[in-house]
C-alpha cells in the first residue's frame, strides 16, 4: 500500500460563463491528495495521511476519496476551516494559484496527529508539495519520514514532490536546505522543470538531477511537460542509468494535476510490478524504468486532456496509444 501525506485543499478553478463572466468552481485538490487518487483508480491500494476539516468543503474532500477507495482510517477531522486555492488558467502557462492557508486544516497537522506506528502493509510514503512550506504540519510530517526511514530493511520507499509553489516560500535559501534534508531520507524524488529552474537556478536538469542523487536517493525523475520525462538511477555499483521517454501529443484542455498524475502512476506502477522495496527500486533494469516512465507519462497526458485533476483508471492507460 502506498500512503500519500500532506495538504488535502480545494482547488477553485476558473469558468466561464456563456455570459462572458468568471466564475470559480470548488474541486477536491492539493498534490498529495491528487497522487493518492490517481495511484487508487490504477488499482494500487492507497491512503491519505493528513488533517480535513468538518466543514462543507471537508465533507467533499473526505467523500472523494472513499469513492475512490483510499483508505481514510489516518485522517484526523478537526474543525479548522478548508485550504482554498485558487487558479488562474493561461494558455501555454503553467497554472498559477493564490492559497489561503491562515489557521487552515491542513496545515494544522501536528506530531500528536501522527500515529505511533503504520500499518505493516504500507510500502511507500510520498510527501512534499505546499505542505513542506507551512507549520506546523512540514515538521510534523518531515518527522514522519524521518522516522520511518530510519526503520533499517524494514524502512519504506520514500518519494518526494516538491512541487514548488515559489510564493509560499520566503527564503528560498533556508527552504533548498530543508528541501535537501527531505531528499537525503528520500528514496525517490521527483521534480519538475519548474521545481529545479527554482531550487537549483542556472545548474540545468541533467547536472540537477546529479545533485539529487548525490544527497542519497537512488533515483531522481524530472517530468518535460510535452517533451516526456527524464530519469537518472544510480545503482549499488555507484554507475548511473539515464532513461528519457518521449512525450505524448495530446489536446490539452488544462494540466492540472498532471505532475501529481504522473507520480501517483509511476508509483503506482512500480508497486503493480512489485518492485516497491528500495532494494528493487535501485536494481530497476533499463527496460522497467523505460516502462514505468512511459506508463507515468501517458496517465498524464490523459489528464491534460480534461479539465480539472482527473486521473485515468488502469484499464484507460493500458488503452491509450
Amino acid at each position: 500500500m502506498i500512503l500519500a501525506c500532506g495538504e488535502a485543499l480545494i482547488d477553485m478553478v476558473p469558468r466561464i460563463l456563456p455570459e462572458g463572466e468568471t466564475v470559480f468552481l470548488p474541486c477536491p485538490g492539493g498534490s498529495p491528495y491528487n497522487t493518492v487518487i490517481a495511484i487508487s483508480r490504477l488499482g494500487t491500494p492507497a491512503a491519505f495521511l493528513g488533517r480535513i476539516s468538518t466543514d462543507f468543503f471537508g465533507e467533499i474532500l473526505i467523500s472523494r476519496l472513499v469513492q475512490n477507495k483510499v483508505r481514510t482510517g489516518l485522517i484526523v477531522r478537526s474543525c479548522e476551516t478548508s485550504t482554498l486555492a485558487f487558479v488562474k488558467l493561461e494558455k501555454g502557462r503553467e497554472p498559477r494559484y493564490v492559497f489561503y492557508t491562515e489557521g487552515s486544516a491542513d496545515r494544522s497537522l501536528t506530531q500528536a496527529d501522527l500515529p505511533a506506528s503504520l500499518p505493516p502493509d504500507i510500502g511507500c510514503i510520498l510527501f512534499g508539495s505546499i505542505s513542506m512550506t507551512m507549520e506546523p504540519a512540514a515538521s510534523s510530517i518531515e518527522a514522519l519520514v524521518r522516522r520511518e526511514g530510519m526503520r533499517g530493511q524494514d524502512a519504506p520507499v520514500i518519494s518526494l514532490d516538491p512541487n514548488v509553489r515559489p510564493f509560499m516560500i520566503p527564503d528560498r535559501a533556508a527552504y533548498v536546505k530543508r528541501f535537501e534534508g527531505w531528499a537525503s531520507c528520500s528514496t525517490i524524488v521527483k521534480a519538475s522543470e519548474a521545481d529545479f529552474e527554482f531550487i537549483y537556478p542556472g545548474l540545468g536538469l541533467e547536472k540537477s538531477l546529479e545533485r539529487i542523487l548525490s544527497l542519497g536517493p537512488c533515483l531522481a525523475v524530472t517530468t518535460l511537460g510535452p517533451e516526456g520525462a527524464l530519469a537518472l538511477l544510480k545503482r549499488k555499483d555507484g554507475t548511473i542509468l539515464r532513461v528519457a521517454v518521449p512525450g505524448i501529443a495530446v489536446s490539452v484542455a488544462d494540466t492540472i494535476g498532471a505532475g501529481d498524475t504522473f507520480h501517483g502512476a509511476f508509483l503506482a506502477r512500480l508497486e503493480l510490478r512489485s518492485r516497491m522495496s528500495r532494494q528493487a527500486v535501485s536494481a530497476l533494469t533499463e527496460d522497467e524504468l523505460r516502462e514505468a516512465l512511459f506508463f507515468a507519462n501517458k496517465a498524464a497526458s490523459l489528464v491534460c486532456s480534461r479539465r480539472g485533476a482527473e486521473p485515468p483508471v488502469l484499464a484507460e492507460v493500458e488503452a491509450f496509444i
